[in-house]
């Protein structure tokens, strides 16, 4: 519209001037009178044409009054006096964090809670969301363009303390984690949809315990490992005896076995077969002993 407005100011600037020949500006009359409806015509097709990027729709406002049809990304045919407002409509992430610089807001933007046994804890957060693409003039017309600040930090903020206060500390450290978030994802998503936004995700990224809650969960970390390398040294102990009752029982076992299966005949016959081993036996002696009934006993030597 800004061209548009300088032809028409420089159509009837030429038009003001003194049609007299003797007057120096006369000469420009006609030309003046042309550019500035050409300019004026420049400016209003421009005017009545806008360009809605990908990713965004564009609200209309004429006089103040927003318009519930929304302008789809592409060129769009409308009216010169309207302006267009674009609104994103692809997912943005909102994130705060106690890393300096690392969300929205410089320095420590972490969020601080209470939990249900009174420590103090803090809790980096990351928010995927996007507008709809239906309530963009419902955005437009009863919060703004600046939504981020108005509804999704506040929002989002509060509701992660109301929340916390349901859990312990070490709850929300470690059991009650998933718990807590799915919690907090409920009630950000109910408030976001009445304002026409939609909550795709929300990350927990990290929480912050103080020193002594961490030092007792360290310790409380230790006394398991060590109660389960103890129960482990004892199993082991317990195996390791088990298998030498097993092995003292094998053994008494053959020796029963043994003894009940040895007889004056069973010996007489093993004897037997030892001393005609040793006869047959090259560079050695022979060694004969007769039975209980009486023998000879003959000595060779090879």
């Amino acid at each position: 519209m800004f061209l548009f407005l300088v032809g028409v100011v420089l159509f009837f600037v030429s038009g003001s001037l003194p049609t007299n020949p003797n007057f120096p500006g006369a000469r420009a009359q006609r030309p003046m009178r042309f550019a500035g409806i050409a300019i004026a015509l420049f400016g209003l097709l421009t005017a009545c044409v806008k360009q809605i990027d990908a990713g965004e729709v564009g609200v209309q406002k004429l006089f103040g009054n927003v318009k519930d049809h929304v302008l789809e990304s592409g060129l769009n045919f409308i009216n010169p006096f309207v302006s267009v407002v674009p609104v994103n409509i692809r997912t943005r992430n909102y994130t705060m964090s106690g890393v300096h610089d690392e969300g929205h807001k410089s320095g420590d933007d972490a969020i601080r809670i209470l939990s249900s046994d009174g420590l103090e804890l803090t809790i980096d957060l990351t928010i995927l969301y996007h507008a709809n693409k239906a309530s963009a003039p419902k955005i437009i017309r009863e919060i703004g363009s600046d939504y981020e600040d108005v509804i999704v930090r506040p929002v989002s903020r509060t509701k992660i303390r109301d929340n916390a206060v349901f859990y312990a500390a070490i709850e929300l450290y470690s059991i009650k984690r998933e718990e807590f978030q799915a919690r907090i994802y409920k009630d950000i998503d109910s408030l976001f949809k009445l304002r026409g936004l939609t909550l795709e995700q929300l990350l927990i990224r990290n929480i912050t315990l103080p020193n002594s809650v961490k030092a007792t969960i360290e310790s409380k970390i230790n006394a398991e490992q060590d109660a389960q390398k103890m129960q482990y040294v004892l199993q082991k102990e317990t195996q390791e005896a088990e298998r030498k009752r097993v092995e003292a029982q094998g053994i008494a076992d053959y020796q029963r076995i043994l003894s009940q299966g040895l007889s004056d005949k069973m010996l007489q016959y093993e004897q037997i077969k030892a001393m005609k081993e040793l006869s047959l036996s090259q560079n050695s002696k022979v060694i004969v002993v007769g039975n209980k009934a009486g023998g000879n006993v003959l000595i060779s030597d090879k």
